[in-house]
Protein backbone atom coordinates (compact mmCIF):
# COMPACT_ATOMS: atom_id res chain seq x y z
CA UNK A 1 0.00 0.00 0.00
CA UNK A 2 1.46 3.23 -0.63
CA UNK A 3 2.27 6.08 2.53
CA UNK A 4 -0.80 7.83 1.46
CA UNK A 5 -3.25 5.69 2.42
CA UNK A 6 -0.75 3.20 4.81
CA UNK A 7 -2.17 3.81 8.80
CA UNK A 8 1.41 3.78 10.56
CA UNK A 9 0.92 0.98 12.77
CA UNK A 10 -0.44 -1.38 9.64
CA UNK A 11 3.01 0.00 7.93
CA UNK A 12 4.63 -1.39 10.74
CA UNK A 13 2.96 -4.41 11.90
CA UNK A 14 3.10 -5.89 8.19
CA UNK A 15 7.00 -4.40 7.83
CA UNK A 16 9.70 -6.64 7.18
CA UNK A 17 10.93 -5.66 10.47
CA UNK A 18 8.00 -6.87 12.02
CA UNK A 19 7.63 -9.85 10.25
CA UNK A 20 10.96 -11.03 11.87
CA UNK A 21 10.17 -10.37 14.84
CA UNK A 22 6.87 -12.06 15.00
CA UNK A 23 8.70 -15.34 12.69
CA UNK A 24 11.30 -15.51 15.33
CA UNK A 25 8.51 -15.31 18.02
CA UNK A 26 6.87 -18.33 16.32
CA UNK A 27 10.03 -20.66 16.51
CA UNK A 28 11.07 -19.77 20.28
CA UNK A 29 7.23 -20.44 21.09
CA UNK A 30 7.74 -23.78 19.56
CA UNK A 31 11.06 -24.33 21.83
CA UNK A 32 9.74 -23.32 24.87
CA UNK A 33 7.30 -25.79 24.35
CA UNK A 34 9.82 -28.48 23.54
CA UNK A 35 11.57 -27.81 26.60
CA UNK A 36 8.69 -28.32 28.97
CA UNK A 37 7.78 -31.28 27.13
CA UNK A 38 11.98 -32.27 28.17
CA UNK A 39 12.79 -32.19 24.22
CA UNK A 40 15.14 -29.40 24.84
CA UNK A 41 17.80 -29.33 27.60
CA UNK A 42 17.30 -26.11 30.12
CA UNK A 43 21.06 -24.74 29.25
CA UNK A 44 20.10 -24.62 25.58
CA UNK A 45 16.69 -23.12 26.26
CA UNK A 46 18.20 -20.49 28.18
CA UNK A 47 20.78 -19.96 25.28
CA UNK A 48 17.72 -19.52 22.50
CA UNK A 49 15.83 -17.46 24.88
CA UNK A 50 18.89 -14.74 24.15
CA UNK A 51 17.94 -14.74 20.19
CA UNK A 52 17.59 -11.73 18.89
CA UNK A 53 15.46 -11.21 15.04
CA UNK A 54 18.36 -10.97 12.16
CA UNK A 55 18.65 -7.79 10.53
CA UNK A 56 16.17 -7.36 7.29
CA UNK A 57 19.36 -7.07 5.05
CA UNK A 58 21.07 -10.22 6.11
CA UNK A 59 18.31 -12.55 5.39
CA UNK A 60 17.46 -10.56 2.18
CA UNK A 61 21.33 -11.30 1.51
CA UNK A 62 20.82 -14.88 2.38
CA UNK A 63 17.80 -15.19 0.72
CA UNK A 64 19.46 -13.70 -2.71
CA UNK A 65 21.39 -17.03 -2.56
CA UNK A 66 19.00 -19.76 -1.25
CA UNK A 67 15.30 -18.09 -3.12
CA UNK A 68 13.55 -18.51 0.22
CA UNK A 69 12.47 -16.41 2.75
CA UNK A 70 12.00 -18.40 5.59
CA UNK A 71 14.68 -20.65 5.01
CA UNK A 72 17.13 -17.46 4.94
CA UNK A 73 15.12 -16.31 8.30
CA UNK A 74 16.09 -19.53 9.76
CA UNK A 75 19.89 -19.59 8.43
CA UNK A 76 20.31 -16.25 10.12
CA UNK A 77 19.15 -17.24 13.11
CA UNK A 78 21.39 -20.23 12.94
CA UNK A 79 24.48 -18.46 12.60
CA UNK A 80 23.69 -15.93 15.34
CA UNK A 81 22.98 -18.19 17.85
CA UNK A 82 25.66 -21.08 16.95
CA UNK A 83 25.54 -24.66 17.63
CA UNK A 84 22.45 -23.90 19.97
CA UNK A 85 20.66 -22.75 16.72
CA UNK A 86 20.30 -25.93 16.05
CA UNK A 87 17.10 -26.31 17.70
CA UNK A 88 15.56 -23.77 15.74
CA UNK A 89 13.07 -25.35 12.96
CA UNK A 90 13.56 -28.16 14.42
CA UNK A 91 10.37 -30.31 12.73
CA UNK A 92 8.83 -27.74 11.48
CA UNK A 93 7.43 -26.88 7.93
CA UNK A 94 7.74 -23.09 6.84
CA UNK A 95 4.19 -23.02 6.64
CA UNK A 96 4.26 -23.51 10.17
CA UNK A 97 5.72 -19.79 11.14
CA UNK A 98 4.32 -18.13 8.32
CA UNK A 99 0.52 -18.74 8.99
CA UNK A 100 0.96 -18.84 12.71
CA UNK A 101 2.39 -15.33 11.96
CA UNK A 102 0.03 -14.50 9.86
CA UNK A 103 -2.68 -15.16 12.40
CA UNK A 104 -0.85 -12.95 14.93
CA UNK A 105 -0.68 -9.77 12.51
CA UNK A 106 -4.65 -10.66 11.25
CA UNK A 107 -5.44 -10.38 15.19
CA UNK A 108 -3.56 -7.10 15.64
CA UNK A 109 -4.74 -5.80 12.75
CA UNK A 110 -8.64 -6.72 13.27
CA UNK A 111 -7.98 -5.29 16.62
CA UNK A 112 -7.12 -1.84 14.68
CA UNK A 113 -9.97 -2.31 12.37
CA UNK A 114 -12.54 -2.88 14.99
CA UNK A 115 -11.59 0.50 17.27
CA UNK A 116 -11.98 2.11 13.80
CA UNK A 117 -15.26 0.93 13.08
CA UNK A 118 -16.27 1.79 16.62
CA UNK A 119 -15.73 5.33 16.03
CA UNK A 120 -17.28 5.36 13.21
CA UNK A 121 -20.49 3.55 14.69
CA UNK A 122 -20.60 6.45 17.46
CA UNK A 123 -19.93 9.34 15.22
CA UNK A 124 -22.81 7.73 12.83
CA UNK A 125 -25.04 7.50 15.79
CA UNK A 126 -24.67 10.76 17.03
CA UNK A 127 -25.87 12.12 13.27
CA UNK A 128 -28.59 9.75 13.67
CA UNK A 129 -29.90 11.54 16.86
CA UNK A 130 -29.17 15.03 16.51
CA UNK A 131 -31.23 14.73 12.73
CA UNK A 132 -33.82 12.39 13.78
CA UNK A 133 -36.53 14.94 13.69
CA UNK A 134 -35.19 17.35 10.64
CA UNK A 135 -37.34 16.35 7.66
CA UNK A 136 -35.85 16.26 4.04
CA UNK A 137 -36.90 14.22 1.15
CA UNK A 138 -36.64 10.79 0.78
CA UNK A 139 -35.24 9.52 -2.89
CA UNK A 140 -35.42 6.27 -4.76
CA UNK A 141 -34.27 6.21 -8.47
CA UNK A 142 -32.49 8.99 -7.30
CA UNK A 143 -35.70 11.67 -7.32
CA UNK A 144 -37.67 12.75 -4.37
CA UNK A 145 -39.40 9.92 -2.80
CA UNK A 146 -41.97 10.99 0.21
CA UNK A 147 -40.26 13.04 3.47
CA UNK A 148 -38.21 11.12 6.17
CA UNK A 149 -35.68 12.70 8.59
CA UNK A 150 -31.77 13.29 8.04
CA UNK A 151 -31.44 11.09 11.60
CA UNK A 152 -33.72 8.36 9.89
CA UNK A 153 -30.84 7.92 7.08
CA UNK A 154 -28.11 8.08 8.95
CA UNK A 155 -30.07 5.29 11.50
CA UNK A 156 -30.15 3.22 8.27
CA UNK A 157 -26.38 3.42 7.27
CA UNK A 158 -25.69 2.76 11.08
CA UNK A 159 -27.67 -0.37 11.07
CA UNK A 160 -25.68 -1.44 8.00
CA UNK A 161 -22.20 -0.46 9.75
CA UNK A 162 -23.51 -2.55 13.03
CA UNK A 163 -24.19 -5.46 10.87
CA UNK A 164 -20.85 -5.31 8.92
CA UNK A 165 -18.83 -5.06 12.12
CA UNK A 166 -20.83 -8.54 13.49
CA UNK A 167 -19.79 -10.08 10.18
CA UNK A 168 -16.00 -9.16 10.33
CA UNK A 169 -15.51 -9.75 14.03
CA UNK A 170 -16.90 -13.19 13.07
CA UNK A 171 -14.30 -13.53 10.40
CA UNK A 172 -11.79 -12.34 12.34
CA UNK A 173 -12.05 -15.62 14.89
CA UNK A 174 -11.48 -17.72 11.99
CA UNK A 175 -8.15 -16.57 10.94
CA UNK A 176 -7.13 -16.25 14.82
CA UNK A 177 -5.77 -20.04 14.69
CA UNK A 178 -2.53 -21.09 14.41
CA UNK A 179 -1.05 -24.18 13.06
CA UNK A 180 2.24 -25.82 14.21
CA UNK A 181 1.97 -29.86 12.62
CA UNK A 182 4.74 -30.31 10.00
CA UNK A 183 4.92 -30.86 6.73
CA UNK A 184 1.29 -32.11 5.64
CA UNK A 185 -0.71 -31.44 8.90
CA UNK A 186 -0.31 -34.94 10.34
CA UNK A 187 1.80 -33.80 14.12
CA UNK A 188 4.45 -36.81 12.53
CA UNK A 189 7.61 -34.32 13.04
CA UNK A 190 5.89 -31.97 15.43
CA UNK A 191 3.74 -33.65 18.19
CA UNK A 192 -0.14 -32.07 18.77
CA UNK A 193 1.28 -31.52 22.98
CA UNK A 194 4.18 -29.00 21.30
CA UNK A 195 1.35 -27.27 18.82
CA UNK A 196 -1.00 -26.65 21.85
CA UNK A 197 1.43 -25.58 24.42
CA UNK A 198 3.19 -23.00 21.68
CA UNK A 199 0.08 -21.57 20.74
CA UNK A 200 -1.57 -21.29 24.18
CA UNK A 201 1.97 -19.25 24.53
CA UNK A 202 0.93 -17.21 21.74
CA UNK A 203 -3.22 -16.69 22.48
CA UNK A 204 -3.99 -18.86 19.50
CA UNK A 205 -6.04 -22.09 19.09
CA UNK A 206 -4.56 -24.60 17.06
CA UNK A 207 -6.79 -25.01 14.04
CA UNK A 208 -8.26 -28.63 14.28
CA UNK A 209 -7.09 -30.02 10.56
CA UNK A 210 -4.81 -28.72 8.56
CA UNK A 211 -2.73 -29.40 5.26
CA UNK A 212 0.49 -27.97 4.91
CA UNK A 213 -1.87 -24.44 5.64
CA UNK A 214 -4.70 -23.51 7.19
CA UNK A 215 -7.43 -23.83 5.04
CA UNK A 216 -7.56 -20.15 2.59
CA UNK A 217 -11.76 -20.25 3.19
CA UNK A 218 -10.67 -18.75 6.36
CA UNK A 219 -8.72 -15.90 4.76
CA UNK A 220 -11.33 -15.32 1.67
CA UNK A 221 -14.17 -15.01 4.46
CA UNK A 222 -11.78 -12.62 6.42
CA UNK A 223 -11.22 -10.69 3.06
CA UNK A 224 -14.97 -10.74 1.57
CA UNK A 225 -16.14 -9.23 5.35
CA UNK A 226 -13.64 -6.29 4.56
CA UNK A 227 -15.22 -5.88 0.83
CA UNK A 228 -18.46 -6.45 2.65
CA UNK A 229 -17.35 -3.13 4.88
CA UNK A 230 -15.80 -1.18 2.54
CA UNK A 231 -19.09 -1.33 0.33
CA UNK A 232 -21.59 -0.21 3.36
CA UNK A 233 -18.93 2.33 3.74
CA UNK A 234 -19.32 3.66 0.16
CA UNK A 235 -23.16 3.39 0.10
CA UNK A 236 -22.50 5.77 3.25
CA UNK A 237 -20.22 7.87 0.66
CA UNK A 238 -22.50 7.74 -1.75
CA UNK A 239 -25.29 8.61 -0.08
CA UNK A 240 -23.55 11.94 0.71
CA UNK A 241 -22.03 12.47 -2.11
CA UNK A 242 -25.34 13.17 -3.74
CA UNK A 243 -26.37 15.88 -1.10
CA UNK A 244 -23.51 17.60 -1.39
CA UNK A 245 -24.31 18.37 -5.28
CA UNK A 246 -24.64 21.85 -5.96
CA UNK A 247 -27.88 21.50 -7.17
CA UNK A 248 -29.28 19.85 -3.89
CA UNK A 249 -27.02 21.09 -1.55
CA UNK A 250 -27.79 19.25 1.89
CA UNK A 251 -24.64 18.48 3.00
CA UNK A 252 -21.00 19.10 3.26
CA UNK A 253 -18.20 17.27 4.01
CA UNK A 254 -15.57 19.41 5.92
CA UNK A 255 -13.39 21.75 4.23
CA UNK A 256 -9.60 23.18 5.98
CA UNK A 257 -9.15 27.01 6.02
CA UNK A 258 -6.07 26.29 4.12
CA UNK A 259 -7.38 23.71 1.64
CA UNK A 260 -7.99 24.21 -2.18
CA UNK A 261 -11.16 22.62 -4.31
CA UNK A 262 -9.49 23.01 -7.66
CA UNK A 263 -6.08 23.91 -8.71
CA UNK A 264 -8.25 26.05 -11.46
CA UNK A 265 -11.35 26.91 -9.98
CA UNK A 266 -11.23 28.83 -6.69
CA UNK A 267 -14.79 28.73 -6.08
CA UNK A 268 -14.79 24.35 -5.71
CA UNK A 269 -15.25 22.43 -2.63
CA UNK A 270 -15.28 18.89 -3.51
CA UNK A 271 -16.71 15.87 -1.72
CA UNK A 272 -12.72 14.31 -2.51
CA UNK A 273 -12.57 12.06 1.34
CA UNK A 274 -15.89 10.50 0.45
CA UNK A 275 -15.08 9.93 -3.37
CA UNK A 276 -11.63 8.42 -1.81
CA UNK A 277 -13.89 6.21 -0.14
CA UNK A 278 -15.72 5.01 -3.12
CA UNK A 279 -12.22 4.33 -5.08
CA UNK A 280 -10.73 2.35 -2.24
CA UNK A 281 -13.84 0.07 -1.34
CA UNK A 282 -13.39 -0.91 -5.42
CA UNK A 283 -9.57 -2.33 -4.41
CA UNK A 284 -11.07 -4.30 -1.45
CA UNK A 285 -13.71 -6.11 -3.63
CA UNK A 286 -10.52 -7.07 -5.68
CA UNK A 287 -8.53 -8.58 -2.85
CA UNK A 288 -11.87 -10.23 -1.77
CA UNK A 289 -12.23 -11.82 -5.01
CA UNK A 290 -8.64 -12.80 -5.27
CA UNK A 291 -8.73 -14.67 -1.70
CA UNK A 292 -11.72 -16.88 -3.07
CA UNK A 293 -9.14 -17.33 -5.84
CA UNK A 294 -6.89 -18.90 -3.18
CA UNK A 295 -9.07 -21.20 -1.74
CA UNK A 296 -8.68 -24.24 -4.12
CA UNK A 297 -4.84 -24.92 -3.69
CA UNK A 298 -3.63 -28.61 -4.97
CA UNK A 299 -4.00 -31.54 -2.61
CA UNK A 300 -2.04 -30.59 0.53
CA UNK A 301 -1.23 -27.12 -0.44
CA UNK A 302 0.57 -25.14 -3.39
CA UNK A 303 2.07 -21.79 -3.16
CA UNK A 304 -0.17 -20.41 -5.52
CA UNK A 305 -1.92 -18.00 -2.57
CA UNK A 306 1.23 -16.70 -1.41
CA UNK A 307 2.18 -13.95 -3.61
CA UNK A 308 -1.65 -13.14 -3.22
CA UNK A 309 -1.68 -12.70 0.02
CA UNK A 310 1.69 -10.85 0.72
CA UNK A 311 -0.21 -7.74 -1.32
CA UNK A 312 -3.82 -8.54 0.03
CA UNK A 313 -4.08 -9.11 3.21
CA UNK A 314 -1.83 -6.30 4.03
CA UNK A 315 -3.40 -3.56 1.83
CA UNK A 316 -6.57 -4.80 2.74
CA UNK A 317 -6.42 -4.01 6.42
CA UNK A 318 -4.49 -0.69 5.58
CA UNK A 319 -7.02 0.55 2.89
CA UNK A 320 -10.09 -0.66 5.38
CA UNK A 321 -8.64 1.49 8.59
CA UNK A 322 -8.19 4.40 6.34
CA UNK A 323 -11.96 4.18 4.75
CA UNK A 324 -13.26 4.10 8.62
CA UNK A 325 -11.07 6.71 9.71
CA UNK A 326 -11.62 9.24 7.10
CA UNK A 327 -15.63 8.53 7.32
CA UNK A 328 -15.12 9.16 10.85
CA UNK A 329 -13.42 12.55 10.03
CA UNK A 330 -16.78 13.17 7.70
CA UNK A 331 -18.81 12.18 9.73
CA UNK A 332 -17.73 14.71 13.06
CA UNK A 333 -17.44 17.42 10.83
CA UNK A 334 -20.09 17.12 8.38
CA UNK A 335 -21.97 20.54 7.58
CA UNK A 336 -25.91 19.87 7.80
CA UNK A 337 -27.77 22.43 6.06
CA UNK A 338 -31.73 22.53 7.58
CA UNK A 339 -32.98 25.29 5.96
CA UNK A 340 -32.02 24.01 2.37
CA UNK A 341 -33.26 20.28 3.26
CA UNK A 342 -36.75 21.63 4.02
CA UNK A 343 -37.11 24.13 1.01
CA UNK A 344 -36.17 20.72 -1.66
CA UNK A 345 -38.69 18.98 0.50
CA UNK A 346 -40.82 21.92 0.07
CA UNK A 347 -39.98 22.10 -3.78
CA UNK A 348 -43.21 22.46 -6.40
CA UNK A 349 -46.13 22.71 -3.73
CA UNK A 350 -45.03 20.20 -1.40
CA UNK A 351 -44.83 17.65 -4.42
CA UNK A 352 -43.56 14.66 -2.51
CA UNK A 353 -46.69 14.22 -0.58
CA UNK A 354 -48.89 13.00 -3.28
CA UNK A 355 -49.49 9.87 -1.79
CA UNK A 356 -51.19 11.15 0.75
CA UNK A 357 -54.32 13.32 -1.26
CA UNK A 358 -54.39 10.00 -3.24
CA UNK A 359 -55.70 8.25 0.12
CA UNK A 360 -57.40 11.02 1.23
CA UNK A 361 -59.62 10.71 -2.48
CA UNK A 362 -60.04 7.04 -1.87
CA UNK A 363 -61.27 7.51 1.34
CA UNK A 364 -63.58 9.78 0.31
CA UNK A 365 -65.44 7.42 -1.96
CA UNK A 366 -63.32 7.62 -5.59
CA UNK A 367 -62.10 4.66 -7.43
CA UNK A 368 -58.81 3.98 -6.72
CA UNK A 369 -57.36 4.30 -10.60
CA UNK A 370 -59.46 7.69 -10.93
CA UNK A 371 -57.80 9.18 -7.83
CA UNK A 372 -54.27 7.83 -9.13
CA UNK A 373 -54.99 9.20 -12.52
CA UNK A 374 -56.05 12.62 -11.27
CA UNK A 375 -53.46 13.31 -8.30
CA UNK A 376 -50.78 11.92 -11.50
CA UNK A 377 -52.46 14.53 -13.49
CA UNK A 378 -51.82 17.07 -11.10
CA UNK A 379 -48.34 16.55 -9.90
CA UNK A 380 -46.95 16.22 -13.06
CA UNK A 381 -48.32 19.85 -14.50
CA UNK A 382 -47.30 20.97 -11.26
CA UNK A 383 -43.37 19.85 -11.63
CA UNK A 384 -42.13 22.37 -13.89
CA UNK A 385 -40.70 25.93 -13.02
CA UNK A 386 -42.94 27.55 -11.27
CA UNK A 387 -45.33 24.52 -10.69
CA UNK A 388 -47.30 24.42 -7.34
CA UNK A 389 -49.07 20.80 -6.77
CA UNK A 390 -51.06 22.17 -3.33
CA UNK A 391 -51.65 25.19 -4.97
CA UNK A 392 -53.36 22.93 -8.09
CA UNK A 393 -54.93 20.33 -5.55
CA UNK A 394 -56.57 23.77 -4.02
CA UNK A 395 -58.08 24.53 -7.60
CA UNK A 396 -58.73 21.38 -9.03
CA UNK A 397 -63.21 21.31 -8.83
CA UNK A 398 -62.86 17.50 -8.74
CA UNK A 399 -60.78 17.45 -5.93
CA UNK A 400 -63.28 20.32 -4.40
CA UNK A 401 -66.00 17.95 -4.57
CA UNK A 402 -64.66 15.42 -2.52
CA UNK A 403 -62.88 16.62 0.33
CA UNK A 404 -63.16 19.68 2.46
CA UNK A 405 -60.33 22.52 2.86
CA UNK A 406 -59.39 21.06 6.24
CA UNK A 407 -59.12 17.35 4.77
CA UNK A 408 -57.07 18.74 2.07
CA UNK A 409 -55.05 20.74 4.20
CA UNK A 410 -54.06 17.54 6.36
CA UNK A 411 -52.95 15.96 2.81
CA UNK A 412 -49.54 18.43 3.19
CA UNK A 413 -49.10 18.08 6.43
CA UNK A 414 -45.89 16.72 7.37
CA UNK A 415 -46.76 14.78 10.86
CA UNK A 416 -48.18 11.61 9.62
CA UNK A 417 -44.78 10.88 7.54
CA UNK A 418 -42.69 11.34 10.81
CA UNK A 419 -45.22 10.25 13.01
CA UNK A 420 -43.82 6.35 13.32
CA UNK A 421 -39.77 7.33 12.60
CA UNK A 422 -39.21 6.75 16.47
CA UNK A 423 -40.02 3.25 16.22
CA UNK A 424 -36.77 2.68 13.87
CA UNK A 425 -34.85 3.99 16.81
CA UNK A 426 -36.52 2.05 19.05
CA UNK A 427 -35.49 -1.02 17.66
CA UNK A 428 -31.79 0.12 17.16
CA UNK A 429 -31.69 0.56 20.36
CA UNK A 430 -31.06 4.61 19.92
CA UNK A 431 -33.94 5.49 21.66
CA UNK A 432 -35.97 3.86 24.69
CA UNK A 433 -39.81 3.35 24.61
CA UNK A 434 -41.54 5.18 27.00
CA UNK A 435 -41.58 3.76 30.28
CA UNK A 436 -39.07 1.22 29.44
CA UNK A 437 -36.08 3.59 31.50
CA UNK A 438 -37.30 2.56 34.69
CA UNK A 439 -39.25 -0.97 34.54
CA UNK A 440 -35.98 -2.00 35.41
CA UNK A 441 -34.21 -5.59 35.10
CA UNK A 442 -36.34 -8.06 36.82
CA UNK A 443 -33.75 -10.20 37.83
CA UNK A 444 -32.54 -7.10 39.88
CA UNK A 445 -35.82 -8.25 42.24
Amino acid sequence: MIDRYAPPELRELWSDRSRLRLWLQVELAVCEARAALGEIPPAQIQALRQAKPPSVERVAQIESEQGHDLAAFVSAVQEELGDEGSQIHLGMTSQDVVDTTLALQLREASQIILADLDRLLESASGLALRYRQTPMAGRTHGMHAEPITFGFVMANHLDELRRSRQRFQAAAREVEVGKLSGTVGTHATLSPEVEVLALRELGLEPAAITTQVVARDRHAAYLCSLALLGGVCERLATTLRHLQRTEVGEVREPFGERQKGSSAMPHKRNPVRLEQVSGLSRLLRGWAVAGMEDVALWHERDISHSSVERVALPDATMASVHILRTMAQVLDGLEVDQGVMRTNLERRGQISQSQLLLLALIRAGQPREGAYRLVQSLALESDRPGGDFRSAAQADPEVAARLSSAQLSACFDLQPYLAQIDESFYRLGLLQRPGEANRGDPADG
